[in-house]
Formats: structure tokens, C-alpha cells, sequence
């Protein structure tokens, strides 16, 4: 038995995810007793708020197990409604509302509805694993912009206007950034607005699944809000899954223009069908009940971000920008690429560099070829202030060593 033809030449467009595969190496290394620190989690340490948790509980109570609506009850699209509202000053009616299995669920929707073979969709590097892929089986073509280090990870106007074709279907913007936390203010989103509003053609997917994790001196800002008479260009799409420490409930939204909300309904009536009735209660409670605790978590995390910052950018070759949001850091390893470790092999490669990091520091991130952008690696703040800086201290002893 094999794939069909068509199946078979999607899927060996695509690669299987870096992050995940970095996970499970952790996993297996920690069952065998190996003192590992896994830095590659995308996922935050702080547990669901107990108000999420009691809404859940009452909707298994009061028998909420049925099916819903395809994509997402009434009351959590009226939730969703809502949290746009408050948070973003956008009015979508509840026909621009689809609620689905998860951020990349939204994502893939999304560009397999819109998507056709020889079209093109703009992605800022680095970016979150998954774009390309989804584009690449949706039979569409990943373009790259490269915004490195010292452009603090973030594409300019000029960029932009020069990747987009007449072929360009799609520019994904994520901001916050997974993987480099960086963050765009209203002024760079007013001039990446300029740029889209020359080519009528290109629809914008906005990622703001980072925008509660927030460290900026700038407000977030979302394109739709700064850019209003580009809204039905626009897909916003959000989730509860970093912001409510959600993950596994598996809850993401979007708004947008109603033609494209109703086939992302249609195509997800003939795959997944509705979100999970119980996650979609403890949504509607999360994106309606108390907000406050979110100030405080973000003080947690950015306090680790300045330790983790200062700490790699004390390691010898490495070159950490601060971001303003998410919680990931993205050092530049330029400095270490040709160095030799001290059982002579050579570092020629930032995923050479990470394995480096993991057989002789035990600690694990993942390289920045998985992101689209090299020499680099991605480490995950979220976990606790000790853990993160003994981790660094590995780091910075792994990087000295190098010669």
C-alpha cells in the first residue's frame, strides 16, 4: 500500500517539525536518566487559570458534549467578538468569525482554501516553522524576506514591496515573532500598510498568537487596527493557547472577510468538524473572564528574558537582540561557525552548533535552519529563572571551549 501520487508529492514537499523532533530527543534523553535541559518548548510553564478550568468542568457538568457548529459555538464567537473589541478596536460580525482546532489550524485552513499551484505567499525569515510547509501543501511557493540581527528580525517596506509579484497571493506577518520575539510598532505597521495598499492583489495573514506576551514600551498593534480600510485583505488570526496557557485545549480564531471565513467553514466541515465542545467552553470563559493576571506573568517572563539575554550575550561568539515579545530568544551565532569543538570536529553549522550544545552542555534548543534564518537557535524562556540560568551557564562554558 502507498500514497496516492498527489499525496505522496505534497508531503514529500514538506519536513517534519525541527521543534517537535528537538522535544522528543529531549524526552527520550530525560527517560534514560541523562541530566538534559530542553529549552525547545513552545509552549508556556504557567498553568491554566483555575476560572478556565472550573468553565470546563461546568460544561462537562450541564452535558456540553455535543457537536457544535462547524466553526465554533455563538457564545464563544461572541466571546471571540468581544476580545477583538476590547483589545484591538476591530467590529467583525460573527459571519467574519471562524473558531478552530488551534493557531495552525486556522493557518492551514486558511491557505489551503485560498491557495492555488504557482501562487505565492510572501513569509518574513525567520519565521515559525510551519508556514512554508502549509504553503508548500497547498501546492503554492514559499517566498522568503531575510530580516537578520541587525535589522532586530524585522523586514522593512522596501523588502516587502520588492518580494511581492503579480503571482503573490499571501504576506504572513507574525508579530510577536516565534522565533525571535520581535515585534513591529504602529509606525512599521503603518508603513508596511503603504506597501499593501499598492497591491490590491495580496491578501495579509496577521499571526498575533504572542499578543499577550508583551514587553515593549509601544502598545501591540495589529494591521487591521492601524490599517482599517485594508480589512478585508486581512485574515487576524489569535488563539488561547500562549496568552491562557491553553495549548493542549487546541482553540484558535480568526477574523476576516466573510467569503473566506465561509470556506474555511466549508473545508473544515469535511475534515475535523468542530473544535471540542469543552475546550470551546473554557474559551468563551478565558476571552471574557479577568484579564489582570496576564501583567503579572509578563513581569515573570520578562525578567527571564533580561537574564537570558544578558547571559548568551556574555557567551563568546554569540549575539542575543533583545525582543519585545513572545518568549524566545534568538542569539546570532555567526561567531561560532568554524570553530572547533574540543574533540576536533568543526562547527559548521548552527545545527551542528545545537547538537554541540546538547551531547557536551545537555541543554537543547533548536538551530535556526529550522526557522529560515542562519547562523542562529531558537531557546524558550519558559521555564523557571533557575533552570534558564544554569542552562546559560552550560552555554557559555560550551561556547568558550570552542577554539
Amino acid at each position: 500500500m502507498t500514497l496516492k501520487p498527489h499525496l505522496s508529492a505534497a508531503l514529500g514537499r514538506i519536513q517534519p517539525s525541527a521543534t517537535l523532533a528537538m522535544t522528543a530527543r529531549v524526552t527520550r534523553l530525560k527517560a534514560e536518566g541523562v541530566d538534559v535541559i530542553g529549552l525547545s518548548a513552545g509552549e508556556p510553564d504557567f498553568d491554566t487559570p483555575d476560572f478556565v478550568k472550573e468553565a470546563a468542568i461546568a460544561a462537562i457538568r450541564a452535558g456540553q458534549t455535543k457537536y457544535t457548529l462547524v466553526d465554533g459555538t455563538v457564545a464563544l464567537k461572541e466571546a471571540i467578538r468581544g476580545k477583538f473589541r476590547r483589545d484591538n478596536g476591530l467590529d467583525y460580525g460573527l459571519d467574519q468569525i471562524t473558531v478552530n482546532v488551534g493557531g495552525k489550524h486556522t493557518l492551514f485552513n486558511a491557505l489551503v482554501a485560498t491557495v492555488d499551484a504557482g501562487d505565492e505567499v510572501v513569509i518574513p525569515a525567520p519565521y515559525w516553522v510551519s508556514y512554508p510547509d502549509i504553503v508548500a501543501f497547498a501546492g503554492g511557493t514559499p517566498v522568503f524576506i531575510a530580516a537578520s540581527a541587525a535589522q532586530h528580525y524585522k523586514i522593512t517596506p522596501a523588502q516587502l514591496d520588492q518580494a511581492i509579484t503579480p503571482k503573490t497571493r499571501w504576506v504572513i506577518f507574525n508579530s510577536p515573532s516565534n522565533p525571535s520575539g520581535a515585534a513591529y510598532s504602529p509606525e512599521e505597521l503603518d508603513a508596511i500598510g503603504e506597501v499593501i495598499r499598492r497591491h490590491p492583489h495580496v491578501m495579509v495573514m496577521c499571526d498575533d498568537m504572542y499578543e499577550h506576551v508583551w514587553y515593549a514600551d509601544f502598545a501591540f498593534s495589529t494591521l487591521a487596527q492601524r490599517c482599517p480600510d485594508l480589512i478585508d485583505r486581512i485574515l487576524t488570526v489569535n488563539g488561547c493557547s500562549k496568552a491562557y496557557a491553553m495549548t493542549g485545549w487546541r482553540i484558535g480564531f480568526a477574523g476576516g472577510p466573510a467569503w473566506l471565513i465561509k470556506a474555511i467553514g466549508k473545508l473544515q466541515s469535511q475534515s475535523t468538524s468542530n473544535p471540542c465542545s469543552i475546550a470551546q467552553a473554557a474559551a468563551t470563559a478565558a476571552l471574557g473572564g479577568p484579564q489582570q493576571f496576564l501583567d503579572d506573568r509578563n513581569a515573570a517572563f520578562r525578567k527571564r528574558r533580561d537574564m537570558v539575554v544578558a547571559m548568551l550575550n556574555d557567551a563568546p561568539g554569540l549575539n542575543c537582540p533583545v525582543p519585545d515579545g513572545a518568549f524566545y530568544v534568538y542569539p546570532d551565532a555567526s561567531g561560532c561557525i568554524g570553530k572547533k569543538t574540543p574533540s576536533g570536529h568543526v562547527i559548521d553549522s548552527d545545527e551542528a552548533l545545537i547538537d554541540y550544545f546538547l551531547d557536551s552542555a545537555r541543554v537543547a534548543a533548536v538551530h535556526g535552519g529550522a526557522f529560515g534564518l542562519s547562523p542562529a537557535f531558537r531557546v524558550s524562556y519558559a521555564t523557571s529563572e533557575a533552570v534558564l540560568k544554569e542552562a546559560c551557564v552550560r552555554i557559555q562554558q560550551a561556547c568558550a571551549a570552542l577554539s
